[in-house]
């Protein structure tokens, strides 16, 4: 039993560390320990992840984990339980597949868990692997007290597969104090930073290089866009498992750039920004792009339909190289095309704020924590309290989320 006067003790664990994943750990860190809350990170050591950690000053507890699941998984299921055990946190939320698996293997007495899927597992499967994800989320989910989806999109997509879980929908957000509208001005700034010719039209497609961000299906479109617009250029900035494939079947005029700490040079200097993924949450990579004022091209999934609207870019088809083509050049060969799009972009933007993302996030995280232990930071710590505003729609099936109290829902 805990003192009235302890605050909220809050474990996030990741095994991503970076990309999306890691930028939404660090925020929700930097939100909670601003309410006064203790906050700890469990994650492997490597990656962007552990170092802008110690730049906020928020503890980090190594954590050895692979992002896929394999014969080592119950060892660092093992270890995972260890660290809990030895940081007491009054909740442990986890973050993306892994963290979902090794956290909700073995049950944690009197610690209540907050699972968020980032993107559900079954999605980056196939065969009899995905039958045996679904399989999975459907045992796990009744191991969490909430499970929280990152859009619409994701929570219809496990209802959809029988996931029978305590729901609860909270958008992402992007950080509208670092990532504001740039104008053209800014845009030669940026190039020059970055060393791109200022006359030159430029995509940008920024995140991992793997099957899921579809960097394969963006250079097979690239020879369609320079037949169409020959002064073109495309620049692709991160690494992953695919970066070799990708550079191997790539074209003129595609520039490969290492991952960077801040994508925001490269937003603004982009006139057109595009994401072919084959699945995703909700992208902070559209959020931030719409945010600068750039117009996204991305596939018609779950996740981007939320983001990506017709007046701020286009949706084009998954796997389909011929119509990404088509509609980057469309914005490549007509800027002001481009340029009434991203400030329409720029508006949209500004219903993803990120502050709202976390005080809905708090509250759910508050309610779970002093349902199971006395603690305090009640209504009333930094920020003070915004409830979520409506019930999430669930099939008649689903269990509610009345062990989260009122402040559960969607926004």
């Amino acid at each position: 039993m805990t003192s009235q006067q302890e605050p909220i003790r809050v474990l996030h664990v990741s095994q991503p560390t970076d990309g999306g994943v890691a930028v939404y750990v660090t925020q929700a860190c930097r939100d909670q320990m601003r309410r006064g809350w203790e906050v700890a990170v469990a994650c492997p050591a490597e990656g962007t992840l552990p170092g802008n950690l110690r730049i906020h000053g928020v503890p980090h507890i190594a954590w050895t984990a692979g992002r896929a699941p394999g014969p080592k998984t119950l060892a660092e299921s093992r270890q995972l339980h260890d660290i809990i055990g030895r940081y007491r946190p009054h909740i442990v939320h986890l973050h993306s597949s892994k963290a979902g698996l090794a956290g909700r293997m073995r049950t944690v007495h009197g610690t209540p868990l907050i699972f968020q899927p980032h993107g559900w597992s079954w999605l980056a499967a196939r065969g009899a692997q995905r039958t045996a994800s679904i399989r999975w989320e459907r045992f796990a989910a009744r191991r969490a007290k909430a499970v929280i989806c990152v859009g619409e999109g994701e929570l219809q997509q496990g209802q959809q597969a029988g996931v029978d879980a305590p729901y609860a929908l909270v958008r992402n957000g992007v950080d509208l104090r670092r990532f504001q509208q740039a104008d053209s001005s800014a845009r030669f700034a940026a190039r020059r930073l970055l060393g791109v010719p200022a006359e030159k039209p430029l995509a940008v497609c920024i995140g991992r290089v793997t099957r899921q961000k579809g960097q394969d299906v963006l250079a097979a479109a690239w020879p369609r866009v320079r037949e169409r617009c020959p002064d073109a250029q495309l620049v692709m900035v991160g690494d992953g498992d695919m970066l070799r494939r990708v550079r191997v079947y790539a074209t003129d005029g595609i520039r490969f750039v290492p991952p960077v700490a801040d994508p925001r040079p490269w937003l603004v200097a982009a006139d057109v920004v595009t994401m072919p993924s084959r699945w995703e949450g909700l992208p902070l990579a559209a959020l931030e792009a719409l945010a600068i004022g750039r117009p996204v091209v991305g596939t018609d999934i779950p996740g981007l339909t939320e983001v990506v609207t017709p007046d701020v870019g286009a949706l084009v088809p998954m796997d389909d190289p011929a119509a990404l083509g088509a509609e980057v050049a469309r914005r490549l060969l007509f800027p002001e095309l481009a340029e009434i799009e991203g400030k329409a972009a720029a508006q949209r933007a500004a219903g993803f704020d990120a502050m709202r993302t976390f005080a809905q996030l708090a509250v759910i995280t508050q309610d779970l924590a002093t349902a199971a232990y006395p603690v305090a930071g009640a209504p009333g710590t930094a920020y003070g309290r915004e409830p979520v505003a409506q019930p999430v729609t669930r099939p008649a099936s689903a269990r509610p989320l009345a062990e989260a109290g009122p402040g559960v829902g969607a926004d």
